[in-house]
């Protein structure tokens, strides 16, 4: 018997279901580095995704989604916790122990923090992990909590996980050539996996995290780009992208077969900006690319996907970010969610389901890069300064010892290419002087 959703009118309040309305199935696609110019739907046709442009024509589209990190662990603990990553002491990609160290982060996400998979779950969610983790465990370090500490009933994940899928990781790497399931076959085995545990389930709300990690690269189309002069090529990666859309549209057939579409809620978007970025033709020739605060790096793809509940739109006003979408999720489904005061992320339920554009009431802030032991992007051009904070139409970046003060109106200048500082005294006041306590607060917090 299929779960519904029987509460009561004041828990219902505000929310976006009705009494006695079925809970919608949630599928949240991240895909790994890749830009707003990898999709053919917001870019100039230099490479095709007609199934994730056809997700787009049918959902609603949000260009000014942004996740809480240019680099993968710390945005997907932000997508998790619905908290700036900073917050548990995730500031850059986790590496082995002694480089967590000489980047001040933890080995993993505490797994006392909030969790969207624990919430749903206490709602009467079934829950599931398939794909990249990277929020803890491989390497090095062998005590990270098992991802059932999260909140997932079920989970299959790669290399940078506490207990990686055996058939994908023959070695300590990303991929191998003696890998039972090839690198170009990952995606089509984890849309299988996600499949499945949706069929198993069938009757029940289900939460599936589908996080694959085919576009990072090396990319591997095929045996013939086992070497290494292949890995980083326009070639591999176009074939690679050409899959994984191939891939998607197979999932989205897939829960039509089901006869779970039109009551499942799809997002698609990316953990950060792509690497390398092709001389900025994967930003769309946004400034920056992974590991940058500049858009490049922080300005994602963003589709929600809900038939018959969000019509098909384009939202170009609404700020939106990776931590606003635990608690908006929450409010959709009449989850319980942390109280969001102490969460970094707000409720946009209303600009997701296509009620209103919205204003944010919280400002967005991130850190990246603040000593030389961070990867940084090869060209100068690229290179920010390692806070930013964006308030309405302005973003602002500095160093925390004041330097390198840049302002930008990202409505009329989105490629960031004038410093309007020094024309907006006060403001630049008010924002780097959040920023910079923002910072040094969480910075001597991770450091007790």
């Amino acid at each position: 018997m299929k779960n519904q959703v029987l509460l009561t009118a004041g828990l219902l309040a505000g929310s976006a279901l009705s009494y006695g309305q079925e809970k919608p199935n949630i599928v949240i696609i991240y895909s790994d580095d890749m830009g707003v110019g990898d999709v053919s739907y917001l870019n100039s046709k230099w490479v095709s995704t007609p199934n994730i442009d056809r997700l787009a024509a049918e959902g609603r589209v949000m260009t000014h989604y942004y996740t809480a990190s240019p680099v993968s662990s710390p945005s997907r603990v932000s997508l998790t916790t619905g908290m700036f990553p900073s917050q548990w002491g995730i500031n850059t990609f986790l590496h082995e122990r002694e480089k967590n160290r000489k980047h001040e982060q933890f080995d993993y996400l505490d797994p006392n923090a909030p969790s969207m998979a624990r919430s749903l779950k206490a709602a009467g969610y079934r829950t599931a992990h398939i794909g990249k983790w990277h929020m803890g465990g491989g390497r090095d370090v062998d005590d990270a909590p098992q991802i059932p500490r999260y909140g997932f009933d079920e989970y299959v994940s790669t290399w940078e996980s506490p207990d990686p899928d055996k058939l994908i990781t023959s070695s300590n790497w990303i991929w191998s050539e003696t890998d039972s399931i090839k690198r170009w076959e990952r995606t089509h085995y984890f849309v299988d996996r996600a499949l499945d545990f949706l069929r198993r389930n069938s009757g029940e709300a289900c939460f599936v995290n589908l996080w694959p990690d085919d576009m990072h690269d090396p990319w591997i189309p095929s045996a013939k780009y086992y070497e290494k002069r292949w890995w980083q090529t326009r070639e591999a990666f176009t074939q690679v992208l050409e899959t994984y859309d191939r891939e998607l549209g197979r999932f989205f057939d897939g829960l039509k077969e089901l006869g779970i579409w039109e009551n499942t809620i799809v997002i698609f978007t990316a953990d950060n900006g792509p690497a390398p970025s092709y001389n900025q033709l994967r930003t769309n020739g946004l400034r920056g690319q992974k590991i940058s605060l500049y858009e490049g790096g922080l300005n994602m793809p963003f589709i929600i996907s809900w038939p018959g509940h969000i019509e098909p739109s384009i939202d170009n006003t609404t700020v939106v970010s990776s931590v606003d979408i635990y608690p908006s999720l929450c409010k959709i489904v009449g989850a319980e969610c942390p109280d969001t005061s102490l969460l970094s992320g707000e409720d946009m339920s209303e600009a997701l389901l296509g009620q209103c554009n919205k204003s944010r009431t919280k400002d967005l802030m991130w850190d990246y890069g603040r000593s030389p032991v961070f990867n940084q992007p090869a060209k100068e051009r690229n290179r920010s300064p390692h806070l930013a904070i964006r308030r309405g139409d302005f973003k602002l970046l500095v160093n925390a010892d004041g330097s390198r003060l840049e302002l930008y109106n990202i409505v009329n200048d989105p490629y960031e290419l004038e410093n309007i500082a020094d024309k907006h005294h006060e403001l630049c006041q008010e924002l780097s002087a959040k920023v910079i306590d923002w910072f040094n607060t969480k910075l001597r917090r991770r450091l007790k």
